[in-house]
């Protein structure tokens, strides 16, 4: 990329940073405990809010995990219907399917259950329901709707996304394999509810990839041109929490008090990226989700280190401060030295909790389109600390792909 180009990326950024102080910034109502569930219904039914859709995902509905809040929504007398079919990379198709159960039943709010992939079908059927002439197609990219939202309620089962409190939603075109984010204000949920026991039962692997997930959103804020005070407050407070308590949760699913911090940790992460935005890690990731199927947590968990690494000098003194808070390295290292050791710990994290350090199902034929994709969403929007083209993204994309496992015989 040449500097004329990277020239401009700045500017926007810069433009960008100074006129998000006059946005309409918000956070969503919190509703917190074991019977959040049970609160959010009587809410709903106090407030006369009318008919909500369910949004949850395949594998909540195989399990049945929806089925607490059905029950505390038949107690409280609200009526509803129920989109089950969202996948782990939702779709245009999840989408229009959701949005024909919504207008079918005359709903007039939307309750989102399960990790990231509900939530973002659950915002953006929310955004056609604003602009019903308005494709998802147009809505990609920063502030393209721009009108209220029906009642948006998220209750999150996993810890990482932070879905609940960001203005983002990533949506794949299933035509094309291209998954692009789509943000906007009246992304915001109204409601967040946060009850850490309906994250008790997710897979021990599942625990692993959000956690990462959630310690990306709070790096990636971190190291970032974009930052505030509270966002650096919120970074710092989601990385010392995943550091701490992500392995517990990993090794002993039931210790409700590593649950509820790690649910703490994806809620600070996602309001710390909302306003101080993700970087290269996501624009790598998200191609490959809609490429490839592969799940957004296990995405970023693999090429964080990566990115990290090629960011070279650039992010060494904000990585030895995490590095210092979060107790890695010793008294008399220098900046680059604790950078480095805060990355291999970032390596050993995922050995520990069997994350794999290569994408495998990669064909080395479609690198350079999804070196395109990913260098169009993160340029000029993303305030990272080294601007990469596509040479760059292409590199990075060789470096993590599984040359033993690649997707058929076509390398």
């Amino acid at each position: 990329m040449n500097q004329i180009v990277k020239c401009g990326c700045r500017i926007y950024q810069t433009v960008m940073k100074y006129a998000m102080y006059v946005m309409p910034w918000r956070k969503p109502e919190l509703i917190e405990g074991e019977d959040g569930l049970k609160q959010l219904a009587g809410m709903i039914a106090e407030k006369h809010m009318g008919k909500m859709l369910v949004v949850t995902d395949v594998g909540i509905a195989k399990i049945g995990l929806h089925e607490r809040l059905l029950k505390e929504l038949d107690k409280a007398k609200v009526p509803y219907a129920v989109y089950d079919k969202t996948i782990a990379n939702p779709t245009i198709a999840n989408v229009e399917e959701a949005l024909k159960i919504y207008h079918k039943n005359q709903c007039e709010g939307i309750i989102a259950l399960g990790g990231g992939s509900a939530m973002d079908c659950a915002k953006v059927v929310g955004a056609r329901v604003a602009r019903p002439n308005m494709p998802v197609s147009k809505m990609k990219g920063i502030l393209k709707i721009w009108k209220k939202l029906p009642p948006l309620f998220a209750i999150p089962t996993t810890s990482g996304t932070g879905s609940e409190t960001t203005l983002a939603a990533v949506i794949t075109d299933e035509k094309t394999r291209h998954k692009y984010p789509i943000n906007d204000f009246m992304l915001i949920p109204r409601y967040a509810v946060l009850d850490p026991h309906l994250t008790v039962g997710l897979p021990a692997n599942i625990t692993a990839t959000t956690g990462m997930d959630a310690l990306t959103h709070a790096v990636e804020a971190y190291i970032g041109n974009s930052n505030t005070k509270q966002t650096k407050e919120d970074s710092i407070r989601a990385t010392k929490l995943v550091f701490e308590n992500l392995y517990t949760a990993y090794t002993d699913g039931n210790n409700m008090e590593a649950r509820e911090r790690m649910q703490e940790a994806a809620y600070l992460a996602g309001a710390a990226f909302t306003r101080a935005y993700v970087g290269n890690v996501h624009a790598l990731a998200h191609a490959l989700g809609g490429a490839y199927g592969v799940p957004h947590g296990l995405a970023n968990a693999v090429i964080l280190p990566y990115v990290l690494e090629a960011y070279g000098e650039a992010v060494y003194k904000k990585l030895a401060e995490l590095a210092d808070l979060v107790g890695i390295g010793e008294e008399g290292d220098a900046r680059e030295e604790k950078a480095k050791k805060f990355i291999q710990e970032i390596c050993n994290m995922n050995r520990r909790m069997n994350i794999p350090d290569k994408i495998a199902g990669m064909r080395k034929k479609d690198i350079p389109v999804l070196a395109v994709w990913a260098s169009k969403e993160a340029n000029p929007l993303y305030p990272v600390p080294v601007i990469f083209g596509r040479k760059q993204f292409r590199a990075l994309y060789e470096q993590i792909m599984d040359q033993e496992h690649p997707y058929g015989s076509d390398r």
